[in-house]
């Protein structure tokens, strides 16, 4: 069964968040710029959460990255920032306040095809464990991916 029809549970789950101790033991320049923490806030507690998202592009002149809801519009932090697009971000070693927004589908499926030229392996392992399925990395399959699977913006805020 696709891991997009289904929440993580037991290991994991475990699997997942395991990076985030990384980044609290601030070791999270270990995971370079594949990777980074999303601070967010709860949509109905207003309590902050943190969920570390693997980077599929980053904009050097925006300095925009951007990531994959590998659960799709379900995913909990997507709707967070839904409701609150004001968030923190960590890349590495570095900290940043920016605001989160998703990508419209066509960028998007353009961000992925390099993602996909770039990181091949990756986007067929990531396809097979989102979707089910192993799928070619064309530009037709990003923007399904995409359809299904929104790609969100974090653009740093300028500072005051």
């Amino acid at each position: 069964m696709p891991l997009l029809n289904r929440k993580p549970s037991g290991l994991l789950r475990f699997g997942f968040r395991l990076p985030i101790w990384l980044y609290r033991w601030r070791l999270g320049w270990l995971l370079g710029e594949r990777f980074l923490l999303l601070n967010h806030t709860g949509r109905k507690s207003g309590v902050v959460r943190q969920t570390v998202i693997e980077v599929v592009g980053h904009d050097k002149v925006t300095g925009a990255y951007y990531v994959v809801s590998g659960f799709g519009r379900k995913a909990d932090w997507f709707l967070n920032i839904q409701k609150e697009p004001e968030v923190k971000v960590t890349v590495g070693s570095r900290s940043f306040e920016a605001e989160a927004g998703v990508v419209p589908e066509n960028e998007a499926a353009d961000i992925l095809s390099r993602y996909a030229a770039d990181h091949p392996l990756a986007f067929r392992e990531l396809s097979k464990i989102l979707l089910g399925e192993t799928i070619q990395p064309t530009r037709e399959n990003c923007l399904q991916f995409v359809q299904t699977m929104p790609m969100v913006s974090f653009l740093p805020m300028k500072q005051k």
